[in-house]
């Protein structure tokens, strides 16, 4: 069996989930114990996957920098987007520096998912899951053995509520760049963007065959509330095998992930909290957050919040959103 090179676009701003994005590109910012890049990669290792080829653009000397300290021991390169001009244009751009079978994955999308299943060189195969606003994503119709009769991306009419999620194995990957070419050549877009999902159903239109397979969990980390959501999915999947420091008078509420380097004193943790490393925790309850290296809280009381690396947060917040270097006091 070929080994799998795996396709990673990170070249997004992340437009809606700034501040944190001025200073950061989407796929570092954190969930659990580690950026979501991390865990995407991690997954890969765990499935012996060490080629990958990331497709960057915002921010890209970060995704960089954050690769090749933290995961030396894969065979990376890297391909520039300039331009945002949609999925099938970044995986386009790869066709010189990949080749053989292919798995492409999005990069600021945590999945659930049996990986060795879409490795199984039978058939191509796309990760899908019922959704109930089918607008909004690239949809399947599916026959009754399970393969594709038909997809198309942001439909008014829905064929149906299956939706493309973000995982895509191909075991010849010159079948769909050879699509991807002929959808370039035409001009072809699609709401302004080259779709990868044209290009798909241009090959199942020529006769090629492409197997859907139904995925467990799909966390798409687009926005501050779906980051949090994704943030407890990691912490109950990570429960009782997470860092723990905390000084006197503390109380911590599983599932929480704490950086052996903070420090926690005469404060309520939990659940679902992730603290960052050299973070500062003083006379505060904190819940549902997500607080990134270096910041300090102070006499706070959060929950569904998201701070920065090295913001500074004193008095009685609820929720928040700042980004980093940010800060906030609030008297009473």
């Amino acid at each position: 069996m070929s080994q799998y090179t795996a396709i990673i676009p990170v070249a997004g701003a992340g437009t809606r989930l700034r501040p944190h994005t001025y200073t950061y590109p989407k796929v570092l910012l954190t969930v659990g114990d580690k950026p979501i890049l991390g865990h995407i990669l991690d997954k890969l290792i765990e499935n012996k996957i060490k080629k990958v080829c990331f497709v960057i653009g915002y921010m890209g000397d970060k995704v960089r920098e954050y690769v090749n300290t933290n995961y030396k021991n894969l065979d990376v390169n890297y391909v520039l987007q300039e331009e945002q001009r949609g999925l099938g244009h970044a995986v386009w751009l790869t066709k010189a520096n990949v080749s053989g079978p292919i798995l492409i994955i999005l990069g600021d999308t945590i999945i659930e998912a049996d990986i060795p299943q879409f490795l199984k060189q039978d058939f191509d195969k796309i990760g899908v899951k019922e959704v109930t606003d089918p607008k909004r994503f690239g949809i399947v119709k599916l026959n009754k053995s399970g393969f594709i009769d038909y997809m198309v991306e942001k439909p008014e009419n829905p064929p149906s509520n299956m939706a493309i999620v973000g995982l895509y194995a191909f075991k010849n990957s010159n079948l769909l760049y050879s699509s991807l070419d002929k959808i370039s050549k035409i001009g072809k877009t699609t709401r302004g963007e080259m779709q990868l999902t044209d290009a798909m159903q241009m090959m199942i239109k020529e006769g090629h065959k492409i197997k859907a397979v139904k995925i467990k969990g799909w966390f798409d980390c687009g926005k501050p509330e779906t980051l949090i959501e994704t943030n407890r999915y990691i912490l109950s999947k990570k429960s009782g095998k997470v860092a723990l420091k905390a000084g006197k008078n503390c109380l911590i509420i599983n599932p929480v992930y704490i950086s052996k380097t903070a420090e926690i004193k005469n404060s309520i943790i939990g659940p679902n909290v992730s603290i960052g490393e050299d973070a500062v925790i003083d006379n505060s309850i904190i819940s549902d957050s997500i607080i990134n290296e270096g910041a300090v809280i102070k006499n706070g009381n959060l929950d569904k919040s998201l701070i920065g690396p090295n913001a500074f947060v004193e008095g009685k917040v609820e929720s928040i959103n700042i980004g980093e270097n940010s800060e906030i006091k609030l008297t009473i």
